[in-house]
């Protein structure tokens, strides 16, 4: 019986062969990582979105990854086949254009609340201020956050700037874990990432603390509620309100960077 051959032996006779037969098993070797991905975004989508398609989107993510991917950039393949997997799932995901576009209206309302009441406050606004800015209970409040929580993927997705046609930078991009990006990266986005940095210090301290645990730590919502001894829907709508305040933030700093 053949041994089995290593990770690095199969990338090595890929790229020599472009044997279909080692293309299936890398494809089979990540698609843990394309499960984790679409989990990760079914958690902001509507029920009428299906958790089997965006499976699919993300296997053609992750095939175009093994298409694309060269080791001599020195980056990991996980690394840059996570970001290919996510782009493919919510590019699919806006061509369906499954939000209503009365959603769109509301969560730009709310945003540019946010922005425009913190701007003037020069803090960040309390509930209570937010929902009197807009002439609504507290309960409208929360109904309206939660009802506009399924665009918050679809917002960090959105591109932020754009150096030429094949470097995009998105919201994500910046809040991911920079010790996951190659240095040549990390240096020609420094000014826009000292930005967002200044845009994420402007939260409230437990909508930052979120923030880090959903997107550098990569904990689902429901653990960042036992971390917390909160609510997994508060912990829903606490970071629907940090995106909503996030948007609002770079939208006021757009002759900079939007």
């Amino acid at each position: 019986m053949p041994l089995q051959k290593t990770e690095e032996e199969l990338w090595q006779e890929y790229k020599q062969t472009k044997n279909p037969g080692i293309r299936e098993e890398l494809i089979l070797m990540y698609a843990s990582i394309v499960k984790y991905i679409a989990g990760r975004v079914a958690i902001n989508m509507p029920p009428n979105v299906d958790f089997e398609d965006l499976l699919s989107y993300g296997i053609l993510g992750l095939i175009d990854a093994i298409e694309k991917f060269d080791a001599k950039q020195g980056i990991k393949f996980k690394t840059y086949a996570s970001a290919r997997i996510r782009g493919a799932i919510i590019d699919e995901i806006r061509h369906l254009d499954w939000v209503p576009r009365t959603l769109r209206q509301k969560a730009k309302m709310l945003q540019n609340a946010y922005a425009s009441l913190e701007y003037k406050l020069e803090r960040p606004a309390t509930d209570t201020e937010v929902a009197e800015a807009m002439h609504i209970s507290i309960d409208d409040l929360y109904k309206l956050i939660q009802e506009v929580n399924t665009t918050s993927i679809v917002s960090l997705e959105d591109v932020l700037c754009s150096k030429d046609d094949s470097d995009e930078v998105t919201i994500m991009d910046m809040v991911e874990n920079p010790q996951e990006q190659g240095p040549d990266v990390l240096a020609e986005n420094e000014d826009i990432k000292d930005i967002l940095i200044c845009a994420l210090n402007k939260l409230p301290e437990r909508e930052r603390e979120i923030i880090a645990l959903y997107y550098y730590d990569e904990l689902t919502l429901k653990e960042i509620g036992k971390a917390l001894n909160v609510t997994e829907s508060r912990i829903s709508q606490l970071h629907s309100q940090a995106i909503l305040r996030l948007r609002g933030n770079l939208t006021m700093m757009k002759g900079t960077l939007l």
